[in-house]
């Protein structure tokens, strides 16, 4: 108890500047994930990408980021453990968000798509199980976590390669595409508006206090899918069909597609924030918790304003000085994508998320959406894939958990030695 009340104010000083890092870390390498697709097939120039998602993505972040973070990262520690050693808690906690902020730096300066949510799992599985006991790991959440790595790809390639495959077969492959375009478009825009609509009532807005049900929030996302797309219809009246120059016949069909792009870039912008903001608040929150109670550790601790603001606006000032890189990689190297192909790939991952929020399954954005591309990918045949990008991106996500654990490791005894 000493130790917090000695140095609480610069502990709380340190966790929000690394809180701060480790959101800079979301906006630099998840948000240009969620942001690569658009880019990637032409919809958005980077600098659109770049500013649709700083007001989505703070938007998704503050308004429906904000549910009670448990203090212990989705409940990857045993909180009971750690009541006669506050400061141990603080000390993880902080040294989790500097492991993960670190690794996240790093993949950003490779241009790797690597995974936040496993950067800060990976860490304070490390500094929990090496600094305080391999019991205080609740090894079973740890396991349904490890099992997302192979489902979220897998259902967002899945949903990915058959929205594409109806776009190809209603749209693509009718004698007339365009007119075939104006007549299915408006139906993909309602689902655009539903998932964005269900990704912001289920993930969002208990914080808010409008505890709707599952079947209430059905009801309320199709009222807005509908005006979506009745918005979807007069957009569309205005796209002309232009004479087509060279031998691509699919040109009108795609500039319809790069407007549904601009919808689906903010969808998932949203739906990122607001999951996945809680990778640094979460942690944050704990030891705010801790430092202001004088010591006590509660299970669950309120999130103060101030906290999502932060959170949010370090994930603005990632993306917008170092999202590039993964934008690059993401948009252009895995394989090549039009206004199409994008679309069915964020609307896939879109999708995969908030199935994960309406089943409780912990997954990772950046997972879903590189299996949406493969999906995406695959539907024109292995050949158009990248499958040495492929590898080194699978490689980075398996090093992502120990790289997090060994760095946390590593920076909970430097804290624990400074501090006492």
């Amino acid at each position: 108890m000493s130790v917090i009340a000695e140095h609480g104010h610069i502990l709380l000083i340190l966790a929000c500047l690394f809180g701060f890092f480790m959101a800079w870390g979301v906006g630099a390498n998840d948000v240009a994930n969620a942001m690569g697709t658009s880019v990637g097939s032409k919809a958005l120039t980077i600098k659109q990408a770049i500013l649709i998602a700083m007001v989505f993505e703070f938007a998704g972040a503050y308004l429906a980021g904000g549910e009670v973070t448990s203090t212990i990262r989705k409940g990857i520690i045993d909180s009971s453990v750690l009541t006669d050693t506050p400061e141990l808690l603080v000390y993880g906690m902080m040294a989790s968000l500097l492991a993960a902020g670190t690794w996240l730096l790093i993949a950003s300066i490779m241009g790797w798509p690597v995974s936040t949510t496993h950067s800060i799992v990976g860490a304070l599985v490390g500094f929990a199980a090496v600094g305080i006991s391999v019991d205080a790991v609740a090894w079973g959440k740890v396991g349904q976590i490890a099992a997302s790595w192979v489902v979220s790809p897998l259902l967002a390639g899945t949903i990915s390669f058959l929205l594409f495959m109806s776009a190809q077969r209603l749209i693509l492959d009718a004698p007339e595409p365009f007119k075939a375009a104006k007549k299915y478009i408006p139906f993909y825009m309602f689902a655009v508006g539903f998932i964005i609509a269900m990704v912001t009532m289920v993930k969002g807005l208990k914080h808010i206090g409008l505890g709707l049900s599952f079947q209430e929030c059905l009801g309320y996302a199709a009222l807005v899918g509908l005006v979506i797309m009745g918005l979807g219809y007069v957009l569309l009246s205005r796209i002309k069909e232009e004479p087509i120059t060279g031998n691509f016949r699919y040109a009108n069909v795609e500039r319809v597609f790069a407007v549904l792009m601009i919808f689906t870039a903010c969808a998932m912008a949203f739906a990122h924030g607001s999951n996945d903001v809680a990778n640094a608040v979460g942690p944050l929150a704990a030891v705010v918790s801790v430092i202001n109670s004088g010591g006590e550790v509660a299970a669950k601790s309120a999130l103060p304003w101030w906290i999502l603001l932060l959170g949010g606006g370090g994930i603005v000032v990632g993306l917008a000085t170092y999202g590039f890189k993964v934008i690059a990689t993401v948009g252009k190297k895995i394989t090549e994508l039009t206004p199409s192909r994008g679309f069915a790939a964020e609307l896939g991952a879109a999708t995969t998320v908030v199935l994960a929020s309406a089943t409780g399954l912990p997954i990772s954005t950046t997972h879903t959406l590189v299996g949406a591309i493969l999906g995406v990918g695959l539907a024109r045949g292995i050949a158009a894939l990248n499958l040495r990008v492929i590898g080194n991106i699978f490689l980075s996500w398996l090093i992502t958990l120990p790289a997090g654990a060994a760095l946390a490791i590593v920076f909970f005894f430097l804290f624990k030695a400074i501090f006492g």
